[in-house]
């Protein structure tokens, strides 16, 4: 047993000789204003910075826009350019926020620079502790552990049993047994027979009776394995040998490999079997799993587009039977190693198998929650029981009576490979209900549509919604997680909350309120106020344009280029350390020399008014 070929008789062991921050994207509300009364101070932000200004606020504020918005690689330039200005005072969250943009955009080791810094700085975050212990897996395994009770399937033989699945109340599953066949032929890797599908009806307990042959139409004299039927019993994927009508199809190195292959029942037969569009002789395709609505067909391959020496995908399944095309499920699920044999429930749970997660030893058995936005939660190992020192695949679970049954090459089994039947006695997440309302920040009016999204404490995206209208949101969390939610509406800023939810089942209440981001200016208003320009402030007894004057300048004409009907009032003051006819003349230049450069920048001259004030509003008192 424990020298033979993995990956189950060669329906796997091909991935064995043949030798990714997902980044989610969120969309962006369109940011449209009827007249220059509404001004997107964000945009100005960018255009001012693309000129060569520079700012620690700019650079956070630019950061924070593409951080908040998952456009990542964009927030690495501008936190790129907030580091850069060497501000030690910055904030412990720039630093984990830099490090998980340079990880979009494949810059490891200056991220790993940067988590190391955001530990030193805030060493309590549970992001740092992750970082800094690597994570103790063994410990979350334990977590997980004694949830089962298992037991032999009593179905298995001397030789190799796996791969289940349920049709019409009775079990289905691949096995190498010889039936007594003269003519069976041996696999000459293993010296045992080439795996038949074989059934069993299901009594109390989902108890296996007596195996026999799964009909006569699919069991050819070359492997096949892990069947999965439609809702309506009536379509059936299989995985076999690449063999049909007697043919056999070989790679480029004369080696058969596998495929995934589909067939319908008619008259009681299986019939009309046929290859998949996506099935290559050059690369195998195995194990297929079905999502609870049938229009979505999950799989294992090495096809190009791998991340390691075998990944699991997922392929649409059209109304008129047609594919589309396969899609990698990336590197939250897949890994460098071998991930395998996907099983897809009713609850939106993918199970499958994996040496790349950390494990027990050889493949271990895990979950992730397909999310409602198609994204893929935390991975989580099932636990001791079902998992093993040795490889432990091919999980199938009933969500309504919690039993179900794996395969195994643990010590202790009849054969090579065996099938065993469990109870799940405690389910593996305890769940929470988030909840709260969104409101105005300075009238606690409950805002409706706004756009709610929910990250684990790696950033990844968990699930999004919008808020009713009564300004409630909720979702559905693990317990003991820590999360972040972002709330986000059309002219207001945006606002991220972090919340760490108990460890026990109940409701965790999380109230956002949200304040206004457009500045709103009319005719008289201050236009500075909206970009926090209290003052531009000129040397003493000169009347030129400093460079952090210009920063703030280039502000302004840009929200003149952008309004080209608006008409801008420009007022300059000075103290009262010379005489009051000087310093009139004085600021009467400094006001003439705002508007001169505003000009060289090409704003019309008619669109500008502007006096010096001198000392008769004196603004430092």
């Amino acid at each position: 047993m424990k020298n033979k070929i993995l990956l189950y008789i060669t329906i796997i062991s091909i991935f064995s000789f043949n030798t990714y921050s997902q980044k989610a994207k969120l969309a962006t509300a369109d940011k449209k204003y009827e007249n220059y009364a509404y001004v997107d101070a964000i945009k100005t932000y960018e255009r001012v910075a693309e000129k060569g200004y520079k700012s620690t606020d700019l650079f956070k504020k630019l950061g924070n826009a593409y951080y908040f918005n998952a456009d990542l690689d964009k927030a690495a330039k501008w936190y790129g350019e907030l580091f850069a200005m060497n501000n030690n005072d910055l904030e412990p969250e720039y630093y984990y926020r830099y490090a998980q943009s340079l990880r979009s955009i494949g810059q490891n080791d200056k991220a790993n620079e940067m988590l190391e810094l955001f530990n030193q700085k805030l060493g309590n975050d549970n992001r740092g502790k992750l970082f800094k212990q690597n994570t103790n897996y063994l410990e979350a395994i334990k977590a997980n552990s004694g949830r089962y009770q298992v037991e032999d399937a009593g179905i298995n033989s001397k030789y190799s049993d796996y791969g289940t699945t349920i049709y019409l109340n009775k079990i289905v599953f691949a096995s190498a047994r010889d039936t007594g066949s003269l003519g069976q032929r041996k696999h000459t890797w293993t010296n045992q027979h080439f795996t038949n599908l074989y059934s069993a009806d299901l009594g109390d307990n989902m108890t296996p009776g007596i195996p026999e042959k799964f009909g006569t139409t699919i069991n050819s004299k070359f492997h096949e394995s892990t069947p999965v039927f439609t809702n309506d019993g009536k379509t059936m994927y299989f995985t076999r040998n690449n063999y049909l009508d007697g043919k056999k199809g070989k790679d480029g190195n004369k080696i058969t490999l596998i495929k995934i292959y589909k067939a319908s029942l008619e008259n009681d037969k299986w019939t009309n079997v046929t290859e998949l569009p996506f099935d290559s002789n050059n690369y195998s395709t195995a194990h297929p799993a079905l999502s609870p609505d049938g229009k979505t067909l999950y799989f294992a391959s090495d096809m190009p587009g791998t991340l390691g020496q075998s990944d699991l995908f997922k392929v649409k399944i059209n109304d008129d039977g047609t594919f589309g095309t396969p899609e990698n499920l990336g590197n939250k699920i897949n890994t460098e190693g071998r991930e395998t044999f996907p099983f897809v429930n009713d609850e939106n749970e993918i199970y499958f198998a994996s040496d790349g997660h950390p494990g027990l030893g050889g493949l271990d058995v895990f979950v992730s929650k397909i999310n409602p936005d198609g994204t893929l939660s935390e991975v989580q190992n099932v636990g001791e029981n079902v998992n093993s020192p040795k490889d432990d695949f091919a999980y199938l679970i009933d969500t309504k009576s919690r039993r179900g049954f794996f395969s195994s090459n643990r010590d202790g089994g009849q054969g090579y490979d065996d099938i065993y039947k469990f109870l799940e006695t405690k389910r593996l997440t305890c769940e929470q209900l988030l909840y709260g309302e969104i409101t105005d920040l300075t009238t606690a009016e409950l805002l409706s549509d706004a756009k709610v999204t929910l990250y684990d404490s790696q950033f990844n995206l968990v699930s999004t919604t919008t808020s009713d209208a009564k300004g409630n949101y909720s979702f559905t969390v693990e317990c003991g997680k820590t999360y972040s939610v972002r709330a986000e509406k059309i002219e207001y800023n945006t606002k991220e909350q972090k919340i760490t939810i108990a460890n026990d089942k109940g409701k965790t209440y999380l109230p956002i309120a949200l304040e206004k981001e457009k500045c709103k200016v009319t005719i008289g208003d201050d236009l500075g106020k909206c970009f926090g320009i209290k003052m531009i402030y000129f040397d003493l007894d000169k009347s030129n344009i400093r460079t952090e004057a210009a920063l703030d300048l280039e502000k302004i004409l840009d929200v003149l280029n952008q309004n080209p009907t608006m008409k801008l009032d420009i007022r300059s003051h000075t103290d009262s350390r010379q005489t009051f006819k000087y310093n009139e003349a004085l600021s009467d230049r400094r006001a003439k020399s705002t508007i001169n450069w505003l000009i060289k920048k090409g704003v019309d001259s008619s669109r500008l008014t502007g006096k010096g004030y001198g000392e008769t509003q004196l603004v430092n008192k």
